[in-house]
């Protein structure tokens, strides 16, 4: 992407999960970050994108905005194309208007979960569901732009800035003393503050294309939440393992997302932090925090 230090950056979904965290880290990285709600633009207007970005004059826009309510998507699926599409589409053709690179962010929902080995981000594609369809096609819009565009894939995203897993665990373990959470999908949870920190190093970098970046290992959502009850102190829970199936959510999700790390590494020099090494850090930063964030989540896979 061809850009360096003190970069004027716009980031779209600035009050979402990664939003809140992407601005701090970006600005001490040393650029010049300001956030973009859908009070200050709609992304699934075009004028409105094409002016506001136009206004802001970025170097850079980190698109974060998007429609991740992956089972809500089953039943709106215009909605869900319309902002991950069609608001990609906008922001992508507002950035080529005026010279300014894009970073997108993007799932390991585009992958169906048939691989035996972690996804590069060469492999093919193939989304099962609505939400996974609909940020491939966003996907699209910023391959467009070559390498003015930069896709950062992401999984199993938890953050103290909105919705996530972790708090769902945490109160239902609190409430009913036993947990029933699927074991049959393996993916790697990605902390929010540690994901915002590898976008800044990738801007820095000038990386372009496709990276692939979460927590380092892999678990399944069972797994997961005992980890979690058991790093919270939560002694005498009760956590049984159950299949998707029996769950019944609306949406498909792979049965294995895990992304392969390799090009990331490479870029930055860097590993990412393991997903339980980052699950402690979040927790104590929990602890520090006086307000709790949302306990619902759109990943759940719990009873």
């Amino acid at each position: 992407m061809g850009v360096g230090f003190d970069v004027r950056i716009l980031v779209t979904g600035a009050n979402g999960m990664l939003g809140r965290d992407l601005v701090p880290a970006l600005t001490a990285a040393g650029h010049e970050a300001a956030g973009a709600t859908r009070a200050a633009f709609d992304v699934t207007d075009r004028d409105e994108t094409l002016r506001a970005i136009g206004e802001a004059a970025p170097d850079l826009v980190v698109h974060a905005a998007a429609y991740t309510r992956v089972d809500d998507a089953e039943r709106e699926p215009e909605r869900a194309f319309a902002v991950n599409h069609g608001g990609t589409r906008n922001v992508a053709d507002a950035c080529g208007a005026r010279g300014a690179k894009l970073v997108y962010v993007s799932t390991d929902y585009v992958f169906d979960g048939t691989a035996r080995a972690p996804y590069r981000e060469t492999d093919p594609t193939n989304p099962l569901s609505v939400y996974g369809r609909s940020k491939r096609m966003g996907e699209r819009e910023v391959e467009r732009l070559g390498n003015d565009g930069l896709i950062v894939r992401t999984s199993w995203l938890y953050g103290p800035h909105g919705p996530n897993f972790v708090e769902a665990i945490l109160r239902q373990a609190g409430e009913k003393g036993r947990l029933t959470v699927v074991n049959d999908q393996e993916g790697a949870p990605t902390y929010a503050a540690d994901l915002a920190e590898a976008i800044a190093v990738l801007v820095d970098r000038g990386a372009g294309g496709k990276v692939h970046f979460s927590g380092d290992g892999s678990c399944t959502w069972f797994e997961f939440a005992r980890e979690i009850v058991s790093q919270a102190g939560m002694a005498g829970v009760e956590t049984l393992p159950i299949t998707s199936e029996s769950l019944g959510r609306p949406a498909p999700r792979p049965a294995y997302s895990v992304l392969c790390l390799d090009r990331y590494i490479s870029l930055t020099g860097c590993r990412p932090p393991g997903w339980k090494e980052s699950l402690s850090r979040y927790l104590e930063r929990r602890g520090r925090t006086a307000s709790k964030p949302d306990d619902r989540h759109k990943e759940v896979g719990i009873r």
